[in-house]
This record gives C-alpha cells, sequence and structure tokens, in this order.
C-alpha cells in the first residue's frame, strides 16, 4: 500500500468518527426539584430540566409512562426549562425523568428524580446514638422509630435537595418499627440538622410528618471558636481605633478652646479690677494731696445797722495736708453759754478780743 493511499484511508477514518459523534444522540439533561424533593403536602415545588444550548422543547415524564405529562419551551437561556407544581398532592409523587428535543434530535432521559410527598401521617421520632455530641471525624448513628408500624423510613439533612438515606424498617419486640442510620464520618461543621419521615411499602413516595430537628454537636470546636472570638474581637478592634482617637482628638480640642477663652475672659477681668484699684489709688491720692484749703463760713442774717451784727458767728474748715486728715474750724459767738477765763486786756485803741472756741473735725 502507497503512502498516498495510507493518508486517504486514515483521512476518510477520521471523517467518519467525527460525523457519527456530531450525527449522534444528544447528551441527557439534568434534573432537580426547588426547593427538595422531599415536600410537605399542599406546598409548591419547581421541577428544573437542563440540557445543552439550542435546546427546541424539554419533556417531563413519569415513570413508567412513554407520553410525557408536560413539554416547556426553553427559557432566556436557552438551555433548561421549569415545570411548577403549585400545590404538592399524592398524584405529583413517584420517579420523574425529563428530555429535550435539539436540531440533532431526542436526548436521553435524565437521571429519576424522586418526589415525596410529607404530612399524611403522625411523625415518628428521631435519636442519637450514644450522643448527639460527636468528636470531629467520628461517626453516630440515628435512630428512627414509630408505634405506626411504618415499613420504611427516610432520613433528610437539612440544606440538601434529596434524602440522605432510606432505610427498610426493622420490628421490635416493644411492638414499634425503627431504622438505624450510620453517619460519619462528620466534619468539623458547627451544625448538622437531620429529620425522619415514615412511610409504608404500599406508598412508597407518600411519607409522615417530620421528626424533630436533631442536630449534631460537634465537640473539640470550643478551641476554634474562642479564637475566631479573639480574631473577631481584635479585628473590631482595630477598625475602631481610628474613630476613638478621632473623637478623643475633638473632645481635647474642645476642651483646650474652652481653658484658653476662660483664660482669657479672666485675664479680661483682671485687667479691669486691676484698672479699678489703680483709679480708686489715684483718686485717693487725689484727694489727700491735692485738695486746697476752703473756708467755711456760716453767718447769720445781718442787723439792719449793717457790719457784723453782735453774736455773729465765724467757722473757718481747713483740708490739712497732713496725713491724718484732720479739719480744724474756729468758732466766735458772744452769746455761747461756756465757762472760760477772762481775756487779757487789749492795748489802748484795739477792740477787745472775743474769746475763740475750737472744734476739730474728722473728714471720712
Amino acid at each position: 500500500m502507497t503512502p498516498t493511499l495510507t493518508a486517504l484511508l486514515c483521512l476518510g477514518l477520521s471523517v467518519g468518527v467525527r460525523t457519527q459523534v456530531q450525527a449522534g444522540t444528544p447528551p441527557k439533561p439534568t434534573i432537580w426539584a426547588e426547593p427538595g424533593s422531599v415536600i410537605p403536602w399542599n406546598s409548591p415545588v419547581t421541577i428544573w430540566c437542563q440540557g445543552t444550548l439550542g435546546v427546541q422543547v424539554f419533556q417531563l415524564y413519569s415513570e413508567g409512562t412513554t407520553e410525557p405529562w408536560d413539554r416547556q419551551p426553553p427559557l432566556e437561556q436557552g438551555d433548561k426549562a421549569k415545570f411548577s407544581i403549585p400545590h404538592m398532592a399524592e398524584h405529583y409523587t413517584g420517579r420523574h425523568h425529563c428530555d429535550y428535543l435539539s436540531p440533532t434530535g431526542w436526548s436521553e432521559r435524565s437521571d429519576p428524580l424522586e418526589l415525596v410527598m410529607t404530612g399524611a401521617y403522625s411523625k415518628p421520632s428521631l435519636s442519637a446514638l450514644p450522643s448527639p455530641v460527636v468528636t470531629s471525624g467520628g461517626n453516630v448513628t440515628l435512630q428512627c422509630g414509630s408505634q405506626e408500624g411504618f415499613d420504611r423510613f427516610i432520613l433528610t439533612k437539612e440544606g440538601e435537595d434529596k434524602p440522605s438515606g432510606a432505610l427498610d424498617a426493622q420490628p421490635q419486640p416493644s411492638g414499634q418499627t425503627q431504622a438505624l442510620f450510620p453517619v460519619g464520618p462528620v466534619p468539623p461543621s458547627p451544625r448538622w440538622t437531620f429529620r425522619c419521615y415514615g412511610c409504608y411499602r404500599s406508598k412508597p413516595q407518600v411519607c409522615s410528618a417530620p421528626s424533630g430537628p436533631l442536630e449534631l454537636l460537634v465537640s473539640g470546636l470550643g478551641k476554634y471558636q474562642k479564637i475566631l472570638i479573639g480574631v473577631s474581637v481584635t479585628f473590631v478592634l482595630l477598625l475602631s481605633l481610628p474613630l476613638i482617637l478621632l473623637i478623643r482628638h475633638r473632645q481635647q480640642s474642645k476642651r483646650s478652646k474652652s481653658d484658653a477663652a476662660m483664660r482669657e475672659t479672666l485675664t479680661e477681668e483682671d485687667k479691669q479690677v486691676e484698672n479699678r484699684g489703680r483709679n480708686l489709688t489715684e483718686e485717693g491720692q487725689k484727694r489727700r494731696q491735692g485738695e486746697e484749703f476752703h473756708p467755711l463760713t456760716i453767718s447769720p442774717p445781718q442787723s439792719p445797722g449793717g457790719g457784723d451784727p453782735q453774736g455773729a458767728t465765724y467757722a473757718q474748715a481747713a483740708v490739712s495736708e497732713a496725713p491724718q486728715d484732720v479739719t480744724y474750724a474756729q468758732l466766735t459767738h458772744s452769746t455761747l453759754r461756756r465757762e472760760t477765763t477772762a481775756p487779757p486786756p487789749s492795748q489802748a485803741g484795739e477792740p477787745p478780743t472775743e474769746p475763740s472756741m475750737y472744734a476739730t473735725l474728722a473728714i471720712h
């Protein structure tokens, strides 16, 4: 075989394989339910089906049927569709599949989605053996049981849309049935919450109301929580430190301005007091040193004949410049009743000297 013929054969085989792949069946879609596949009675649920781009139509089937019970066009994204159930009921329960039509043909059907309706019977009980406190990485057994005589029990974990497990019930001497679900290894998660349901074999997708929640506590997390709390507190303090410093700086600035204003006010008052004291001192000095002698004369009405009447009184006041500030007044009156010595005889030709009295006046 020549090299050219060999190359042509290889090229033909390659083109044939590529053509088969392009013309083959589209990949099967993915199916899931929101908020989950275990739905309380009369609650809404949405079934999603996702394929490839360019889908023309999606179809939803119940297991064991050949005809779809719903068809939906793709959404704006072009690769998925949703099937809405406004009120969950018993006839929606069971397994479901979806497929889609693309330009190359119909896809395979998806894996099954099992819808379970709850709330049809009374709830079972759920407990942990030996304890709900589990070490990180350890194992625990969850016991679900009921006096209703259920044939099957389902275990669900909060946050997951599919059941964590389903087991046939085991009869007990007490008359109740139960199932033991092994759980583990438990990761170092702060919270794992479980519930369980009871069902009958005749209607495996119609189950009881959920049991009370059972929360597994992972031991050994205390020190991590303390570390986390310490880091959080440190982080908060670091974030709030600039704010604290700013507030403190503003308070100090306000206090400094207030102190300065107070000092300025006190200084002005001190100046006023000092000026007032200086003025008083100057007035006192002027009053003591600068006052002149002012005569003070008190005279009664003059007689008709003129001249000084008999019995006139004269008063003179002098302001002394002495530090004692004493004032002397001389009084003369012939009619004053007093006891005094006779004046000495006057010289010839001079009028007799009238007796005089002096009184000391104090000026305040």
